[in-house]
Parts: structure tokens; sequence; C-alpha cells
């Protein structure tokens, strides 16, 4: 089945499985593709952000569970707070899934990492099917929003014809706006062709 996902300014993308079959404006690609899905998001659609803290994030960190928010908060766990915890694999499992599912709710579709030691957050991180990249220890601070990180921000590769279909939608105006307010403005993710994150 095809899907077409556009944002407010008209710009699409046709998807089939896992790729993009055709991009363009929503009008000429509804016409092109008359028995499509339509799904239309606030704001802009953007090819998804990359995430450049994989291991501080998802190994180096724990991420509570909503239960245990009254005890240990909604914010990641690090350092001494990380420390009192009694993490074992079932548990880091848990955590680098909740880690995820947040990264993708701020649209990333690609978490950069050295290899991953821990193979509960190993395997958490492949059944996510987020594109794994190695990029150099940036510097910078470990955020869920690398907007927040304190460096540029990087995307993923644009969204072509028969391109892996990864790409985000963000309720803001422009690329501006984006930046000025942060990847909390996500409002759907896309990952291989698959709606994985949607704001409520």
């Amino acid at each position: 089945m095809l899907t077409i996902h556009a944002d407010s300014r008209g710009h699409a993308l046709v998807v089939q499985g896992e790729l993009i079959a055709d991009t363009g404006q929503l009008a000429d690609l509804t016409a092109a593709h008359p028995r499509a899905r339509v799904r239309e998001w606030p704001g802009i659609l953007t090819p998804g952000l990359i995430n450049l803290y994989g291991n501080e994030l998802l190994e180096q960190a724990y991420h509570p569970d909503p239960r245990e928010a009254d005890l240990l908060g909604t914010a990641p766990l690090t350092g001494k707070a990380l420390a009192a915890l009694d993490m074992d694999d079932a548990r880091w499992g848990a955590s680098a899934r909740r880690g995820l599912q947040r990264m993708l709710a701020h649209g990333t579709v690609r978490v950069a990492c050295e290899e991953l030691r821990n193979p509960a957050v190993r395997d958490a991180l492949h059944r996510s099917r987020l594109a794994m990249g190695r990029l150099g220890r940036p510097g910078g601070t470990p955020a869920l929003d690398p907007y927040a990180s304190g460096l540029p921000v990087e995307f993923a590769e644009p969204r072509e014809q028969h391109s892996a279909a990864r790409f985000a939608f963000f309720d803001v105006r422009d690329e501006a706006e984006l930046a000025a307010r942060g990847a909390g403005t996500c409002v759907a993710t896309v990952v291989d062709g698959r709606l994985v994150y949607r704001r409520r």
C-alpha cells in the first residue's frame, strides 16, 4: 500500500514499504497516486535528526519508567544517581527502549555511537530499526533533543526517490523556528516506512 505523508507547506513523500517511491507537492502526488492513503501533518517535513550521543544516552544513562517518576523523576539518570540503581540486563534493555522511544519523539532517525558493549542495549537499538552511524566524539552535552546539545544539529540524508523512508515532521513554520524551539516540536517520525512515533 502507498502512503503519502505531507506537511503544512504541501511538501510530500510517497512511501511504499521501506522506501520513498516519489517526492513532490501534495497535489501532484495525490493526482499521480489516487489510491494512496494520505497523512497530513502540521509543520514542516525534514530528513530527521541524528543524535550524536548513542553511547552516553543508552549505555551511560538510565531512562526511568513512568511508574518510577515519583521516586526517580523523568530525566535520564547518570553518574551517582545511576550508580545507586540495581541495574541488570533486563533493566538496561528496558531503559534503552524507553530512551530510543524518547529519541524518536524528538525526530531522531539515526543514532551515532561507538560499539555498544551492553548486549541488552545493543539488542534494543537493533530492534528499534534506527540507523546507526559512527562519528568521532563530538563534545557538547548529551541530550535527547539534538538542539539542546550545544553543537550544530545534523540531519540524515536528503529524502530522495528510492531512498530509505526515514523522516520527521515538526510543528513549526520553518527551519529557523525549529532551531529556536527545538526537536520537542516533533509530531511524527517515520523509520523504514513505519510510523514509529506520533504525538498524541
